[in-house]
């Protein structure tokens, strides 16, 4: 499938970040909508979103960044040094005003999702539609099991920065999706896709772990507008509970189970996502 869009790739030269994106823009699109995508930990913006964003028929314009530690995006000395998701929001922030990018749609997936969280949070009247693929600090209902689980990312951080990153990857996947359905070829791929950046993926698992630890999770989704959300049909029964709870207790939270996927679901179902991001679209604006 020819891809409908027209791909121009970028940086941003922040003072401690060289910021990499990419804009799709559909010449077949007659509003000016704009859509934000923002990728998960350890996977670069393309690998992510790619797919998907050719599936998307109702955003003339689609902004997808290379988060810090991920993807193109580096420190002008190229070293690798801690970051925050508020770092990481801010970095946003100032990508969008760079582009005069006054408002628009948001998506983000996994660590993509607590960040496009906090912009909301922070700017609630530049973004509109939301989108969320198995947010970051939204996995289980009880608050203080999803701080507890974080302990387990930090034992795979810490492979990644002084073990085997291969080992540390692989304990990354058995902690966010234990219940997968594992295929040598899939799991290759996951695994050296993953493994690119490995003190990258370590500062990004580092980053949401302190971010859980500060936030105010019931303030935090609060202040969302609204949300179509996707969790994987395979990923762990309690995240399922926890967003259909939302969905049943705020109107605007919207709960998409997609059959088949676990936490990999943008890669794994992106033609299926995509048209629910169109049909979600058309409801939010009906």
């Amino acid at each position: 499938m020819q891809h409908p869009c027209q791909i121009t790739q970028r940086e941003l030269h922040l003072s401690d970040q060289h910021i990499h994106y990419r804009i799709y823009r559909n010449p077949a699109v007659e509003s000016e909508r704009k859509l934000v995508l923002l990728h998960g930990a350890g996977v670069a913006g393309e690998d992510t979103w790619h797919a998907i964003t050719a599936f998307l028929d109702q955003w003339r314009e689609i902004l997808v960044p290379d988060l810090r530690g991920m993807g193109q995006t580096h420190a002008p000395d190229g070293e690798e040094r801690p970051f925050t998701a508020i770092q990481l929001m801010q970095d946003i922030s100032q990508l969008v005003d760079h582009l005069g990018w006054w408002q628009f749609d948001l998506g983000g997936y996994s660590m993509g999702g607590l960040v496009s969280l906090l912009y909301k949070q922070t700017h609630p009247e530049r973004v509109t539609k939301q989108y969320l693929l198995e947010a970051a600090v939204l996995d289980r209902p009880c608050f203080e099991t999803s701080v507890a689980l974080r302990h387990q990312y930090s034992a795979a951080a810490e492979q990644l920065r002084t073990g085997s990153p291969e080992q540390g990857v692989l304990d990354f996947l058995n902690t966010i999706s234990p219940n997968r359905k594992v295929s040598t070829q899939a799991e290759r791929l996951t695994i050296d896709r993953l493994a690119q950046r490995p003190l990258g993926f370590a500062n990004a698992l580092h980053c949401v772990t302190t971010a859980i630890n500060e936030l105010d999770r019931e303030q935090l989704v609060a202040a969302q507008g609204d949300v179509t959300s996707f969790i994987g049909g395979l990923s762990v029964e309690p995240m399922h509970q926890y967003h259909r709870g939302l969905a049943e207790r705020l109107p605007s939270w919207h709960y998409f189970m997609i059959p088949g996927t676990d936490h990999s679901l943008p890669f794994q179902k992106p033609r299926q996502i995509g048209r629910i991001f169109n049909a979600e679209l058309g409801r939010y604006l009906a």
